[in-house]
């Protein structure tokens, strides 16, 4: 079992940019991991997911060419870059991990074994 710690959330003007880190308590080798966000009243969404060796990513539609997923295992740890914020990115971002046991391909919350319990993004206008 890994616990699963975030941090790097804050208030940000529309445009800015936040580093998110998470956190493990195990070795993530064997883990697909990923960030997810959940907006007020909206349900929880993938954000972006990188397999166990940072070789394949997935993102999301809407941040794809503005968020990047990346991780380094030898500090156990996962990493978002946000840049180009806008107000709809406001939401509390979480981390996420499962075992590996296949290609990694789309990734929904319902997959993931392990979450952290979120850091809260928002953006100003």
């Amino acid at each position: 079992q890994v616990q699963l710690v975030e941090s790097g959330g804050g208030l940000v003007q529309v445009g800015g940019s936040l580093r998110l880190s998470c956190a493990a308590s195990a070795p993530t080798l064997r883990y697909i991991m990923g960030w997810f966000r959940q907006a007020p009243g909206k349900e929880r969404e993938t954000v972006a997911a990188i397999n166990w060796n940072g070789a394949a990513t997935v993102y999301e539609d809407s941040v794809k060419g503005r968020f990047i997923i990346s991780r380094d295992n030898a500090k156990n740890s996962l990493y978002l870059h946000l840049s180009g914020l806008k107000p709809e990115d406001t939401a509390v971002y979480y981390c996420a991990a499962k075992v590996q046991k296949n290609t990694l391909a789309t990734i929904v919350p319902g997959d993931m074994e392990y979450w952290g319990k979120g850091t809260l993004v928002t953006v100003s206008s």
